[in-house]
């Protein structure tokens, strides 16, 4: 590997990270980067799941989002084994949702049944996803700063096991939806602990001022848990906090931890409630790139065991039952994107530099997290193996915007040209789940690979289904 500072390069666009790190060789797959079972052939061919991407191209066209169904199981399980033995002495084990707005469809749904974790759902739509699919209603949490109505009563009905009240209106809306279907509704108060994730503003969702959940420093929280508390329609399950995405250690669910159960205590001491849960949230982070250097969920799980522990003994209460939320950290290293590059032009910059667009056929579109919260990705050449010096480029979509940016700064082969296969590692989290029609360009298939075969999960969307909502 070279590193090189960023320069010139990156002063006519979106901007790339303050060191890049060029491969030895641009047909490297480094493989904290994509799943498992990722491989690079004699002839230069990728594979996942033992399907070349090739062989993807053609029978199902890009651009694809592909997922390894192997590898996105193993990476739940691990978390769901993680955190049952990491908490077992203290409280019996956790219980491990997964968070489905990182990506969800039916599939997912009863993969995720299948393999004992439970489904955190923060719309209706993403509620009718898991109970499609299989999922036990309550092994269900239900989220939202603005639910419906509708919303909550289905899940009501449903049965949903919790639902996580962000608001006063929330707590009366749910209340009344539990009355309304003659059952006594679990519930969590979302509580605002003022902690401030390293991460982008827009994922940061524990600081004051933004609009999730109840304040802990002002009293609403407190306050949350005397209207819930009189509502007997209502049965207090316990706190939940959620302090960000992307997060790459445990301090900061350390602070929130203590803050949450500092509140634990006080609602026993002032009510003589004992809550049986404590939610810690998800956000745990995945490399995108080699600047990324995510914690497995082993050390994820002891880390938080030793916090909760910790802060229960010292406040002299028993270890509630602890539950997490990972999302991305599932989903993102098990898909990749499969792009066929469309042109490829030159740009000259100051001080004689040069950058290299690689245009493909898709773009902020199927991928908007590049465009949104100035995301980091890399790319590999995919259908061929290449002799040609690396390359600084960037890859850029079809669509009318300047910002329309896949991968900001990428090493590429310098032979690089139009038909070639471009794949983008860690797609698995936000690509699908926040894909668009912008331009009129309807999404791509979601195909999942095993053992060597592939099968599509959701279609490619058709001009037919875009005019189809249509009436003209």
């Amino acid at each position: 590997m070279r590193a090189h500072p960023a320069g010139p390069q990156h002063a006519a666009g979106l901007g790339g990270p303050g060191w890049l790190t060029e491969p030895d060789d641009a047909n490297d797959l480094l493989p904290q980067l994509w799943p498992s079972s990722a491989r690079r052939g004699a002839d230069g061919v990728i594979s996942v799941g033992g399907v070349p991407v090739t062989e993807l191209a053609a029978q199902h066209g890009t651009p694809a989002y592909v997922v390894d169904e192997a590898d996105f199981r193993a990476r739940a399980t691990a978390f769901r084994d993680a955190f049952a033995e990491a908490f077992a002495d203290a409280c019996g084990g956790a219980d491990v949702y997964y968070a489905a707005k990182a990506f969800t469809c039916t599939a997912v749904a009863r993969w995720l049944a299948e393999d004992g974790l439970r489904y955190d759902a923060c719309t209706g739509g993403e509620l009718a996803v898991a109970l499609r699919g299989g999922t036990d209603p309550a092994h269900v949490l239900l989220h939202g700063n603005n639910k419906s109505d509708d919303e909550v009563r289905r899940a009501v009905r449903a049965g949903v096991g919790k639902v996580v009240v962000d608001g006063f209106h929330d707590i009366d809306r749910t209340a009344d939806a539990a009355r309304e279907a003659g059952v006594r509704q679990g519930v969590l108060i979302r509580t605002t602990v003022g902690v401030e994730a390293h991460t982008h503003d827009y994922i940061a969702t524990a600081h004051e001022d933004q609009k999730f959940g109840l304040s802990l420093a002002s009293g609403q929280a407190a306050e949350a848990v005397r209207r819930v508390l009189a509502r007997p329609e209502l049965e207090l399950r316990g706190l939940h906090s959620h302090i960000g995405s992307q997060i790459f250690d445990v301090s900061g669910f350390e602070v929130a931890a203590r803050r949450l159960l500092g509140l634990h205590a006080q609602v026993l001491a002032e009510h003589g409630v004992e809550m049986p849960e404590i939610d810690l949230g998800g956000g745990f982070g995945i490399a995108y790139t080699t600047q990324d250097a995510p914690l497995p969920p082993t050390a994820l799980a002891r880390g938080m065991a030793e916090v909760v522990t910790a802060a229960c003994a010292q406040l002299g209460i028993a270890v509630p039952k602890v539950s997490v939320e990972p999302g991305r950290a599932i989903a993102g290293p098990s898909g990749v994107t499969l792009y066929r590059v469309g042109s490829t032009k030159d740009v000259a910059l100051d001080g004689g530099l040069h950058r290299r667009y690689v245009a493909v056929d898709g773009g902020m579109s199927d991928n908007i997290r590049t465009a949104l919260y100035d995301a980091d990705y890399s790319a590999s050449l995919g259908g061929r193996r290449s002799g040609a010096a690396p390359v600084l480029s960037r890859v850029v979509g079809k669509h009318c915007e300047s910002g329309d940016v896949v991968v900001k700064d990428a090493f590429l082969p310098d032979d690089v040209a139009a038909g070639d296969l471009l794949v983008v590692p860690a797609t698995g989290a936000y690509c699908h789940s926040m894909a668009s029609q912008y331009n009129h360009v309807p999404r791509p298939p979601v195909v999942a690979v095993r053992d060597g075969e592939s099968r599509v999960l959701v279609r490619r969307e058709t001009e037919d289904d875009l005019l189809a909502l249509d009436v003209g």
